[in-house]
């Protein structure tokens, strides 16, 4: 690596002469910057998931409510897009706003079987049938974003789509308190409809980038996840009033076990955990790539069932374990086929550099 490491993204070179402070970073900066986004996109999705989990735990019920913090601190994101020069687009106002629309109602609905699904199960088994998402996110960026589908890409989809078999027919599945076994299929389901759901968003987020909006620049990404972050908490705030679920949360927070103050506390840091970890996605496709984003996201998940393990002292069965096991296996063949398509793309691009600097006699 050079000293001088620029991100592997499309960049905001300059605009209007203001250059972009992310260019021509030193190579530790670059590397300091992308642990701290790693940092934050791991860190704050186990701490979210967890907080999610402990918030039912003590006696929160609202689906809706938890639907709504996954979103609802989105203006927080402002903060680093107002530090960043804006950029024209070349699309039509109209568009842009079907599209954030469009994914922000997507958004609301992934969220709400999300809810569902930690509702009815532990956090290790919620985490590991969301890393699924993998799996789905082959199977769709080979439909939407033509992306080739090989044996390791293939095999990945196997083993993934079997570790989540295995948690889903587990006798011995480790539910939450009082959760019947038919909720807990109902969780199962509605976690795996979640993961599909998710990498269905990732495919479409990346075919508006490429088809549409024709750029992903860093304050781009900032600007589709602010504003459809805005719709999905306007739908969550629809369905919180809609289902008739306002009424119930101040009995709730009354009831909390740890007292109204830790309610509070227990959802805006919920809120504030799913930002640092929106923070850390956009970071790592900004700096690195979305596909490196994504991977990342989908090691984190197997961070949070041992951080279970310590916090709600969630079982783990030997199911349970070669379940991780062989979603590890499966994640492993996917980040190795995705290496070697990164070591052909560089290849490529070095081959390239040479016939320029060396042209024929």
């Amino acid at each position: 690596m050079s000293d001088n490491q620029e991100p592997i993204l499309a960049k905001e070179e300059s605009v209007a002469g203001i250059p972009s402070p992310l260019l021509k970073l030193k190579s530790w900066q670059w590397w300091l910057l992308v642990f701290i986004n790693i940092f934050f996109l791991i860190g704050g999705q186990a701490a979210s998931v967890l907080l999610g989990r402990f918030y039912y735990d003590q006696g929160g019920n609202s689906k809706w409510m938890a639907t709504l913090v996954q979103t609802a601190a989105f203006p927080i994101l402002y903060i680093p897009l107002l530090l960043l020069p804006s950029q024209p687009s070349s699309c039509s106002l109209k568009v842009i706003v079907l599209i954030y629309v469009l994914l922000g109602v997507i958004i609301a609905g992934d969220n709400m079987l999300y809810s569902v699904g930690l509702l009815y199960l532990s956090a290790s088994t919620y985490s590991l049938i969301c890393a699924t998402q993998l799996a789905f996110n082959a199977v769709f960026s080979y439909f939407i974003n033509s992306q080739k589908f090989t044996a390791l890409i293939l095999n990945s989809v196997v083993l993934l789509s079997f570790s989540a078999a295995l948690i889903g027919l587990n006798d011995d599945a480790d539910a939450p308190s009082g959760v019947p076994r038919s909720k807990y299929v109902i969780g199962f389901v509605c976690t795996l409809a979640a993961s599909g759901l998710y990498s269905l968003l990732l495919s479409l987020m990346q075919f508006s980038f490429e088809k549409i909006l024709k750029r992903e620049t860093f304050s781009v990404v900032l600007e589709m996840q602010i504003y459809t972050s805005l719709v999905a908490t306007c739908v969550s705030v629809i369905g919180l009033f809609a289902s008739g679920e306002w009424r119930t949360l101040h009995g709730e927070m009354e009831g909390y076990h740890k007292g109204q103050a830790s309610y509070v506390l227990t959802l805006v840091g919920t809120a504030v955990t799913w930002q640092v970890c929106s923070v850390g996605v956009v970071g790592l496709i900004f700096l690195v790539s979305s596909l490196f984003s994504n991977v990342i996201s989908t090691l984190s998940l197997a961070v949070t069932p041992l951080a279970a393990l310590v916090v709600f002292h969630d079982k783990m069965s030997g199911t349970k374990v070669m379940s991780m096991l062989i979603a590890l296996w499966g994640f492993a063949s996917y980040v190795y086929q995705n290496y070697m398509d990164d070591l052909k793309v560089r290849r490529a691009r070095q081959l390239a550099q040479t016939r320029r600097v060396d042209p024929p006699c």
